[in-house]
């Protein structure tokens, strides 16, 4: 009876050590995948993630489906530090992005998904609950290349904007109809503790893991300043 036992305790910490590497995983790739955009300057244009707030990247989503509406990718977000995002790149939390347009995007694809937040009101809905993208907080597909001037007027218009990238092409992208939400169980798993994604990426009462800090370095490396108007920080 001993022995049984202790195999059932034995195995519940091995599938525990699995589950905690497995968000640690993803959490690196997200990191990877943010760098990789960075480096081309026609992905993403070099102004906008300068003004934006916070970073959300899913890595390597791919079409699964449980019944209707069960596409879902899983991911991690990072914000910049300070009462008005003025300052470093901090920890991230882990999200989760779920829904039936999310499907429509994938067409049976790996594709990498990068959410930019440009405003403070983006992202305080986002971390109060889950959120429907186009309903609950406006979005765009976002301006691809260097059109500073599309991209400001994209910027005027939505709370986050989208960007996918599979079989090596990159450009924005509708995720309109998708949910977007903190998964604060994949981060207790990184994190060894609960902790809410609020608590993580505003409040900082956590530090950012080892497999945190290739998105945390990419995103310092490649927009380290946040040149929004101070008006629109406040």
């Amino acid at each position: 009876m001993r022995t049984t036992c202790m195999a059932v305790v034995l195995l519940a910490l091995a599938l525990s050590a699995l589950g905690e590497n497995k968000e640690q995983e993803r959490l690196r790739n997200a990191g990877e995948v943010m760098g990789e955009i960075l480096n081309i300057p026609d992905n993403i244009p070099r102004s906008v993630i300068q003004k934006s707030e916070c970073v959300v990247v899913f890595p390597s989503v791919k079409k699964f489906a449980i019944g209707i509406g069960g596409n879902y990718g899983r991911g991690a977000m990072t914000c910049r530090s300070g009462a008005n995002f003025t300052g470093p790149w901090g920890p991230p939390a882990m999200m989760a992005l779920e829904g039936a347009s999310l499907g429509l995007q994938l067409g049976g694809q790996a594709t990498d998904f990068v959410l930019l937040i440009v405003n403070r009101k983006g992202v305080d809905s986002l971390l109060k609950s889950k959120v429907k993208l186009g309903a609950d907080m406006a979005a765009a597909a976002g301006p691809k290349g260097r059109d500073a001037a599309a991209a400001t007027d994209v910027m005027m218009r939505a709370e986050i904007l989208t960007y996918s990238r599979s079989r090596g092409l990159f450009g924005g992208v509708s995720l309109e109809g998708s949910t977007l939400r903190p998964d604060d169980d994949a981060s207790e798993k990184v994190y060894g503790r609960k902790v809410t994604a609020r608590d993580i990426v505003l409040a900082h009462k956590v530090g950012t893991p080892a497999s945190g800090q290739p998105l945390v370095a990419a995103l310092s490396k490649g927009a380290p300043r946040n040149t929004s108007s101070p008006k629109s920080l406040k």
